[in-house]
This record gives C-alpha cells, structure tokens and sequence, in this order.
C-alpha cells in the first residue's frame, strides 16, 4: 500500500471553500461527460449515523476514453467503469472508489479535512504511529508545479487569473503560499492499493501520480480561477445547481448508451 498526504494550500476562507469545492465538482463533471466517458450521478441526499451527518454522493464514472486504446480494446467493460462514494460531513470528507472487475484487489480512499493555516499542522487527521510513519507528504502549488502542456488552459492559471469580485490573484510569486490572505490549506490522505504480484509498486505510484495528484493540481487551479463564477453562492445555489447537473449528466450518459447499441 502507498499512503501519501497531499496539502493544498489556497487563498480562501474554509467557509468558501465549501462552495467552491461542490460549484467545481459539478461543473468538471459537466465538462467530462462526453464521447462515451463521464460521470453519472447516481445519489446525492443527506445522510446521518452515530458519527457524522452531511452529503452522500454515489457516482459511477466511465473510463473509456481515459485510457491507452490497447488497454480499453482488451479489458472488460466492468474494468472501464469506477464507483465513487463520499460522506461529506464538511470540514471532513472521506471518499472511497472501487472497480468491481479488480474487487477487492484494488482499493483507493481519501480523507479530507479543511482548515485555517498555511498546511502546517503535521497530523490535521489524526493518524496513528503506524499510518503516520508510512506517508509521504507532498505540497500541491496550484500556481507553480508543472502542468501537461496538453492539460494547460489559460483562463485556469492562478498565475496570470486576477478576479474582479474579490481582486485575489494572481499568484505570481514562487512564495505566494507563504504570504496570500486569506488561505486555508485542504489536507488530503490518500491510501492506494493493488494487490497484483509484480505489478503494486508501479501501479500504486501511477494511481497516485495520474489518478491524484495530477487532478488535484488541474482541478484547484480551475476552483481558484472560477472564483467569479461561485463566490457569493449559498448552499441552497450549490444543492440546485447539483440537481441540474444530476439531469444534464444523466441525459448524456443515457444518449450516450442509445448510440452504443
């Protein structure tokens, strides 16, 4: 197993976080869906237990066109679909995704927890002695780590975005995280596991590279960008525009299967 911490260091509040975070996620998926691939909604509805209330979320999303051709054209179609499910009981969230082709054999989680600060807390969720000396940490730069040309977008580079309503930006210094106000950090605990002889290690490190870490980066510095977009939002906004994008997705994933028979 390859457990690795990811902080993300923005100049948000944790409060508007919380908007930008689900105003994000429902607009990648929009942009997602399409040509065979994407994302359905499957539940979305307030969930409580003995430890926790907030918003569960049953996803299932599509792979096909996300991998090599070789590698779509010989695996089963079980093998190209993902199950997302998340509690977000916000500041904390936990995420866990399967693919019943692999079972058991191959588990992904993560933890997330949102806090005031500069990501200097070294233990924000509490791990024990065991997870904490098996970790890795690593720092996400929206504004300075390298991006995939082929990934780079102007309108979603913190480096040149200004926004008009809140004048936050651009991020254009290589210490912008030690000095931007206000900023929050996202602490991310990621546990990758593939239980296949000879292939765990490379396998563990690209889910964690390609599969986490790269849309971690893409998708903060597109949450950032998009300030203008979903700051002044409530949740009410938030939950609304979820249910649209509940409908729209549907639709395309259903038009979708209609062209594939």
């Amino acid at each position: 197993m390859l457990i690795k911490e990811y902080r993300i260091i923005l100049p948000l509040t944790v409060e508007e976080y919380q908007v930008a975070q689900l105003y994000m996620v429902a607009k990648k998926s929009k942009e997602s869906t399409k040509d065979g691939e994407g994302i359905e909604i499957v539940v979305n509805e307030p969930y409580e237990d003995e430890k926790s209330k907030g918003q569960y979320t049953h996803k299932k999303i599509y792979l096909a066109n996300s991998l090599p051709r070789f590698a779509a054209a010989i695996l089963p179609a079980s093998a190209l679909v993902v199950e997302e499910k998340a509690w977000n009981a916000y500041p904390y969230c936990k995420t866990v995704y399967s693919c019943p082709f692999f079972g058991e054999k191959l588990t992904l989680s993560i933890e997330s927890i949102h806090k005031a600060g500069r990501g200097e807390e070294d233990n924000a969720l509490n791990c024990n002695k065991e997870t904490l000396d098996k970790r890795v940490v690593d720092v996400i730069d929206i504004a300075n780590d390298p991006i995939d040309s082929k990934d780079y977008i102007a309108t979603e580079d913190p480096k040149i975005f200004k926004s008009e309503k809140t004048q936050r930006g651009p991020l254009d210094t290589k210490d912008w995280q030690k000095s931007c106000e206000p900023v929050m950090t996202c602490y991310k605990l990621v546990h990758a596991e593939f239980k296949y002889w000879g292939f765990q290690t490379k396998v563990e490190n690209v889910i964690q590279k390609t599969g986490v870490r790269d849309v971690l980066l893409k998708a903060h510095r597109a949450l950032f960008c998009w300030i203008d977009e979903w700051f002044g939002l409530t949740i009410e906004d938030i939950r609304r525009i979820e249910e649209e994008t509940k409908n729209e997705l549907q639709k395309k994933i259903s038009e979708q299967n209609e062209k594939k028979k």
